[in-house]
């Protein structure tokens, strides 16, 4: 049997002014990645093979975004705000495709999950023609409420429009839908304004279904599925859940983490096995952890690569293009930035390493600084293989140590130095005896002939 086509609708064509930000509601982040981006994701993974994003008129940031995430994604424009089913509306030319299954969901859901879209579109091959994620909440108040009778879904009251009866059903409107392809236009196009707001719903597929003799299912779903984002302490109330998720998944493949409530992570961290992470660290997008490897307390790193057995921390920071070797160590209150670090190198304290590599079984010295910046443009520093960099060293670039050499603490260096020399870069130390006594004499005297 052929495998079923699938087509996503993504609607975010939202404005999110609750949000109270500049920034539309799609574009804020959980996890390190966008709303938008989550629920791309999940859609891809569900075998959606094509996928239409409908957009407002001037969300221009959100249409880069859904291409930056699928470059093959269509954008459609909802120019005028008429509703859930005339947002859908707005990507008939991909509708009219003719794909088996179309799933339709919200991009401001960062928590839907890929079994959750895969169950929809299961109820789709089971012969329904729309499948309606509903879930129970502990307070169904202000959800519409599923009616179903003898197993097939007839009807999606609001709560204003439900009866007494119906406001006691529990089971609520999670808002996703798949729609069959056979029959989804026509479902679409005969939705009408006829209500209060003059605007077309969704969820009156479901009645259009049934009267035409098609069927309709309800498919239960955890709630967190279809938690919507509407403020930031909706948003920050996601990102809880999705830690708990991330932290479990991490657990569960074998991560050792002391304290995992205070451990962050993004939804693209990947970690190898027997890896070990301390209480309060944080990692931004794009982090890799060979196994083994240990990140200390409090330390933060963000598009880093940590190699196997490497030691990181504690307080140490892993900036974007951080590169760990294999048993190297990044100590307390170093930073490195846009360098190498090769396998058994080590700063194990207060240094900046930025723009450079430090060669195998290298030494950076406490208070080492790469100075890597000229106030234009950055350059690099190179380092040797085994070569020592004494404590309070600034390496001026573009500087390159050679494999085995020695800089001396407290140097300034300037020029290249050559593989197995010793560089000084310091004014030689003068010591004038008595000098301070003399000082404090003659301030002794000043003082009396001012008063």
């Amino acid at each position: 049997m052929a495998e079923r086509t699938c087509l996503a609708v993504v609607l975010a064509a939202g404005e999110g002014t609750r949000m109270r930000s500049s920034l539309p509601k799609v574009l804020h982040a959980i996890g390190g990645e966008t709303l938008l981006s989550h629920v791309l994701r999940a859609v891809g993974q569900a075998g959606a093979k094509a996928c239409a994003v409908v957009v407002g008129p001037d969300h221009d940031a959100v249409a880069k975004e859904a291409k930056r995430i699928i470059p093959n994604a269509e954008m459609a424009r909802q120019m005028q705000r008429l509703g859930t089913a005339h947002a859908v509306l707005a990507a008939r030319p991909v509708l009219e495709r003719g794909f088996d299954d179309i799933l339709i969901v919200f991009a401001d859901t960062p928590l839907v999950r890929t079994e959750t879209l895969q169950k929809l579109r299961d109820a789709l091959k089971g012969g329904a023609a729309v499948a309606v994620a509903g879930f129970t909440p502990a307070d169904p108040t202000g959800y519409g409420r599923l009616i179903v009778k003898d197993g097939q879904l007839v009807a999606i009251r609001e709560q204003n429009d439900a009866s007494e009866a119906e406001r006691a059903i529990r089971l609520c409107n999670g808002g996703l839908m798949a729609l069959d392809g056979r029959h989804a236009l026509a479902l679409l196009d005969g939705i009408d304004d006829n209500n209060a707001k003059k605007e077309f719903y969704l969820t009156d597929a479901v009645a259009l279904a049934t009267k035409s003799g098609l069927r309709a299912v309800a498919v239960e779903v955890d709630e967190d599925d279809v938690r919507g984002i509407n403020t930031k302490t909706q948003l920050a109330e996601a990102e809880a859940v999705l830690q708990q998720r991330l932290r479990k998944a991490a657990l569960d493949a074998g991560v050792t983490m002391i304290a995992p409530e205070t451990v962050f992570l993004s939804a693209d961290t990947t970690f190898g096995s027997d890896v070990t992470v301390e209480p309060y660290v944080v990692f931004g997008p794009g982090v890799t952890v060979e196994s083994k490897a240990v990140i200390h307390a409090f330390s933060n790193l963000s598009g880093a690569h940590v190699g196997e057995s490497a030691s990181i921390g504690p307080y140490a920071r892993l900036r974007p293009g951080a590169k760990i070797g294999k048993a190297a160590r990044v100590g307390n209150f170093v930073e490195v930035k846009e360098a190498t670090m090769e396998d058994g190198a080590k700063a194990n304290h207060l240094a900046y390493i930025g723009d450079g590599r430090v060669g195998e079984g290298a030494n950076i010295g406490a208070g080492t600084i790469f100075c890597n910046y000229d106030g234009t443009s950055k350059q690099r520093t190179d380092v040797g293989k085994g070569a020592f960099v004494g404590s309070n060293s600034a390496l001026v670039a573009p500087v390159t140590i050679g494999d085995g050499a020695y800089v001396g603490s407290g140097s300034v260096i300037t020029e290249d130095v050559p593989p197995d020399s010793l560089a000084l870069g310091r004014v030689r130390q003068v010591v004038k005896e008595g000098w301070v006594s003399r000082l404090r004499s003659l301030k002794t005297v000043s003082k009396k002939e001012h008063s």
